[in-house]
């Protein structure tokens, strides 16, 4: 999978080095480009915003600006060809050579006015194999630039993490590619351990867990855990989800019930 990033600010992707994400692109599963938005400006100051029509307060991101960046990204077509195959598509890969281009990235903008992002928006992007992330600043990036590359046939989502508003949309980004890199084929060296996570299949929040020692502080394991019963263990799991849930986030539990 590939993942570019567009901001202001580069040096805030620096933990994608790090844990996971990073020994999946020393193993070459992930491509990771971070690019600074202020390489396509042009002048002295290297100016990216200016005041938005209409007055008000705040600072707009320049569509010529964005529109010089993500024409740069959408002319190259050096998708690595490993972390293709690694997605089971290798009998799709095009032949560069002689003209093909790679599959037409998903261009993703992060802004507070846009769908929240899921847990299954997340499972359904993990299998794409390009992905780019143009993180706004300031008041956000002028309206146009969504507008202009979605009317010009790109896939185009602007996404939020949640009802609340951050100083950039560097934050969000990282959120949106924890989330969906940990999904990707060979990321995480055991798959089951994403099997029994909150905000899977079945709508519920995962279940308390525990380890040693059995008594800690005055709170107990409950013992049904230390019983090696397995189907008594696993029903308790399941209604301790149904009790998380419930106290927790019980506006899922009526869809669950309906599906």
């Amino acid at each position: 999978m590939r993942i570019d990033i567009v901001s202001i600010f580069p040096d805030y992707f620096a933990p994608l080095q790090l844990s996971l994400i990073g020994k999946a692109q020393a193993k070459g599963l992930l491509d990771v480009r971070v690019h600074d938005l202020r390489d396509w400006a042009t002048d002295g100051h290297k100016t990216v915003d200016d005041t938005p029509y209409g007055g008000g307060a705040g600072m707009v991101m320049l569509p010529e600006i964005w529109g010089r960046a993500l024409d740069s990204l959408l002319e190259d077509d050096s998708a690595p060809q490993a972390a293709i195959k690694a997605l089971g598509l290798s009998a799709n890969l095009p032949d560069v050579s002689k003209g093909e281009n790679w599959a037409e990235p998903l261009i993703i903008f992060t802004t507070p006015a846009g769908n929240v992002f899921t847990q299954s928006i997340a499972t359904k992007w993990a299998d794409e194999p390009w992905l780019i992330f143009c993180c706004g600043r300031y008041e956000g990036i002028d309206a146009r630039v969504p507008e202009y590359y979605r009317s010009a046939g790109y896939r185009v989502a602007e996404v939020s993490i949640g009802d609340y508003v951050l100083n950039g949309g560097e934050v969000a980004a990282l959120v949106m590619i924890e989330a969906i890199t940990r999904l990707a084929p060979g990321v995480i060296g055991n798959p089951a351990s994403l099997t029994e996570e909150s905000h899977n299949d079945d709508g519920l929040l995962e279940y308390p867990s525990y380890t040693k020692p059995p008594q800690w502080r005055g709170l107990a394991v409950p013992e049904i855990l230390l019983s090696g019963h397995h189907k008594k263990i696993e029903e308790w799991r399941h209604r301790a989800s149904l009790d998380r849930t419930e106290q927790y986030r019980p506006e899922l539990l009526p869809q669950r019930i309906e599906e």
